[in-house]
Parts: C-alpha cells; structure tokens; sequence
C-alpha cells in the first residue's frame, strides 16, 4: 500500500495557492482596478447618485453637461450620470447571474463526465454538443417570447448557452489531471471518487476555470446588453447600460452623443477590463503548468 508520505510526494499541484494576482503587470493591475471600481459603485450607486435615476425633468431635456449634471440629461430629462452608477446593478449582477450558474454547472458535468468515462462521457459530451449548436441569443429571444421580457428570461438562456463551454474545458482538463499519479495513489489508499474530486481534482483545475469564467463575465456582460439593447432584456425606466444605448438612439439624430456613448464606454472599458484580468489569470496558469 502506498504511504501517506509517497502520495505526497506525488501531489505537486499548487491549486488555487500557485495563483498570485500581484506581479501580473500595470495592465493586469489598471484592470483589476477598474473592475473594483465598477464593483464599488454598484454597491453603493445610491449613495453616489446625485439624482434619482428615473426622475423626469422634461423641461431640461437633452441638457448638455454641466455642474449640476456632469454627463448631462437625456431624452426625458434624467441624469446621465446617476443612470449610469444604477446601470452597474444591473450590467454586472445578470453576467455574476450567467457565470456563476454556467461554472458550477459546467464543473459539474465536464468532472462527471471525465471521472465516470464510458458511456457517461459519451452521453454527457453529445448533450454539451447538442446545446453548443444553439446560439444563444436566439435560445433567448424564444425565452423572452414564452416567459416576457426582462432580466430572468435572458439570464436563463445565456447560463444554458455557456455551460457547454465551461463543460468541455472541464471534463478535457479533468481528463489530464485524472492521469496523473496522485489521483492513482488515492485510489490505492482507498478513497473514494468524491473525496478526490472535491479535495483534489476541482481545486486543481479552479485556477483555469477561474481564468475562462473572467473572460465569460465579459462576453456574457456583452450579450446581456446587446439583448437589453434590442428590448428583450432590462425594461425602461429601469437603468441599464445596453437600454440605455437604445434610448440614446433618438439624441443620436439630434447631434447629442452622450445618452448612447456614456453606457456604451462603460460596457467597453468592463469587457475589456475582465478579458485583460482573464488573460492575466491564463498566463499565470500557463506559467505555473511548466
């Protein structure tokens, strides 16, 4: 039988430890500092909001950017600003929604499937496949169509559209980490497969699910909005970023840029902000791995 000592010998596998967030660059550093200053605001918008985000001036609409309005108004005379920091809720708490949901699915199924092997895998990769095919903004409009508008609907259907990604990353690197001798000597030792999985497998892989959840927040930040944008998601008044950008469609042709271009920075320095976190995280895997 193999000693304690032996199957520590053979666990060399950092986990969760060998991932530093320090040392990763200014860029990587900027990023993560611009994601905490989007986390802040949309904890305490109301507390920074200098108006009530739905209140309706029409005597002042379209009013330019001044000291009492430092993005100006839109259309029906709300502050920009104050639309932008409530905004925060919503384009961050639906993409913590997706991600979180599609992870822990996706680790669920791509460990089941790496771990049980045979006939489990097979069906579980043909299932990830059929719903991979299904893009997924249509798999939202349908939802929004049967369930209505709103923020639900869209949530649900991107977390069923990436969980085939995360799902496949998973069960491709479990399959490595399955190979490798501390899992063997576990088993010798006699432990069972959900002892091992969760104290030794899942945690050795979180460093690169955590890397591609990172890069999904943006992307699924991007669909959301995109969906709020076309009338599916978020319904005015309620702020949101990519509602917003469609409300700001009429200052457009009026010459007035700012009611469409304030949300639509704010989604693109976010985007940008989690794929330059989730790249950093990817390097420093990729650094640990060799």
């Amino acid at each position: 039988m193999t000693s304690p000592a032996v199957v520590a010998g053979l666990r060399r596998r950092p986990g969760m430890r060998g991932m530093r967030v320090l040392g990763q660059g200014p860029l990587f550093l900027a990023a993560l500092a611009v994601l905490g200053v989007f986390v802040v605001v949309a904890l305490l918008a109301p507390l920074l909001a200098p108006y009530d985000p739905d209140a309706v001036d029409l005597s002042a609409t379209l009013a330019g950017a001044g000291p009492a309005h430092p993005l100006g108004v839109d259309q029906s005379g709300r502050d920009i600003l104050s639309r932008l920091l409530f905004g925060a809720r919503t384009g961050l708490l639906g993409p913590l929604a997706v991600v979180g949901c599609s992870t822990l699915l996706g680790i669920v199924v791509g460990v089941a499937a790496a771990w049980r092997g045979g006939w489990a895998d097979a069906l579980l990769s043909r299932s990830m496949d059929m719903v991979f095919a299904l893009p997924g903004l249509l798999l939202a409009i349908l939802l929004v169509a049967t369930f209505g508008p709103g923020l639900l609907a869209p949530v649900i259907a991107m977390v069923i559209a990436y969980t085939p990604y995360v799902g496949r990353l998973v069960r491709n690197i479990a399959l490595q980490e399955k190979a490798r001798p501390y899992i063997e000597a576990y088993r010798v030792q006699g432990w069972s497969g959900w002892t091992i999985c969760l104290r030794h497998l899942v945690p050795n892989i979180a460093p690169v699910v955590l890397a591609q959840s990172a890069i999904n927040f943006g992307y699924a930040l991007m669909d959301l909005a995109a969906l709020s944008f076309l009338g599916f998601g978020v319904q005015p008044p309620t702020a949101d970023w990519g509602a917003m950008i469609n409300e700001g469609q009429s200052a457009l042709l009026q010459g007035d840029l700012l009611p469409a271009l304030a949300p639509g920075a704010c989604i693109v320095v976010a985007v940008v902000a989690f794929s330059v976190v989730g790249e950093g995280f990817a390097d420093r895997v990729a650094k640990r791995e060799r």
